[in-house]
């Protein structure tokens, strides 16, 4: 049985039956109004629907919800659910002016309460994101979760799912997703393998029911959960404006600290990111850094390093370290002074051994290992 109580559970299910309306009401706007998820239950039924039929029928399903009946529904859906009334509902989420009624969880509530009681961390970015954006937000992943910490994001494309992708691939930690639907299938669906790895090793939550299809609001509203899981929120890359920042913003709002890793400085895609660093935002390189800002410089945890690669061959090293200047083969090859075929060869192998990753249309970067 499901730990939330009835009236939390209540009001869970009506911010889904709400949902579609919510988006309706918002029109083209994406971001609920401030304070329109924390209003009372017959408040937000009047802000959303008006005094009208939609608005009856939203007070029929109030009068006549049957806590037995949902508690039944999710069980068949693999879902728990928590509410603050209990010992499961992270306790981070309370200091949102308006924290979900009922948290939606696929993974466990005893693994959601020890992941949660965790230090955590929320990585963040572009969705349409470099090559450099998706290797950093892998490392970061991956040695904050190898550190022990809780990696939360979106489970979205680009730097959300490098990250989770990090996390997974770590010796130890979890992971902690936070979608804009229902909980108890993956949103993107192209993200399914790695929905399935986060459960492996963590939670995947929602404050929407099972049922609840994606809409546009309930993304900006998720990004206040994710904000407020974690004691800091690193943005990779990010345009401006981007759901990333607003992240961010809720994580300043919540007086939490807010870092951004450097990017191009001609690219859109790291405007976001940069404005952040100008703005004062805490500059992060690789994960130490990101240890440094919360433990202290030198304090905390170690992020389990991999193993460093002998490179006996020079001509592998040349390569490697002409990758830093150029990511081309032809560039490669001016720059090293190999013969095409040679920078190809030394490509493939450097690929192999993991210190290279590729960029696309044929180019690379080095990896973060």
């Amino acid at each position: 049985m499901t730990p939330a109580c009835d009236e939390c559970l209540r009001r869970g299910h009506l911010v889904g039956l709400l949902a579609p309306r919510v988006g309706a009401l918002l029109g083209d706007r994406s971001r609920p109004p401030a304070g329109l998820l924390a209003l009372a239950d017959e408040d937000l039924v009047t802000a959303v629907c008006g005094a009208g039929a939609r608005g009856d029928e939203a007070r029929l399903f109030l009068a006549s919800f049957d806590p037995g009946r949902a508690r039944s529904a999710l069980v068949a859906e693999g879902v728990e659910a928590a509410c603050p009334h209990g010992e499961d509902y992270p306790q981070a989420l309370l200091d949102l002016d308006d924290p979900p009624a009922a948290l939606f969880v696929v993974g466990g509530l005893d693994r959601l309460r020890m992941l949660a009681g965790n230090r955590a961390v929320t990585v963040v970015g572009a969705r349409k994101a470099s090559a450099y954006g998706l290797e950093m937000g892998r490392g970061l992943g991956r040695g904050l979760a190898a550190a022990g910490l809780t990696v939360v994001s979106g489970l979205a494309l680009g730097i959300d799912a490098a990250a989770h992708r990090g996390a997974c691939a770590a010796p130890r930690g979890g992971a902690v997703a936070v979608i804009a639907r229902g909980p108890e299938r993956c949103y993107p669906t192209r993200n399914r393998e790695l929905y399935r790895q986060v459960l492996e090793r963590g939670c995947v939550v929602s404050e929407l029911p099972p049922g609840t299809p994606v809409f546009r609001w309930a993304f900006p509203a998720r990004n206040r959960i994710m904000a407020a899981l974690a004691e800091l929120t690193i943005v990779v890359e990010a345009a401006d404006p981007s759901g990333s920042l607003i992240t961010a913003d809720f994580a300043g709002q919540l007086h939490r600290r807010v870092a951004a890793v450097p990017g191009r400085a001609t690219t859109r895609v790291a405007a976001g990111s940069n404005g952040l660093l100008r703005d004062g935002a805490d500059l992060v390189l690789d994960a130490r850094g990101v240890l440094d800002i919360l433990f202290g410089v030198g304090g905390g945890p170690e992020p389990a390093a991999a193993k460093p690669v002998a490179l006996e061959d020079p001509a592998l090293r040349r390569v490697l370290e002409a990758v830093e200047r150029a990511d081309a083969p032809p560039e490669l090859s001016a720059l090293t002074g190999l013969s095409a075929s040679d920078v190809r060869a030394a490509l493939g192998r450097l690929e192999l051994l993991g210190l290279i990753v590729r960029a696309g249309a044929g180019r690379y970067t080095r990896a973060v290992v």
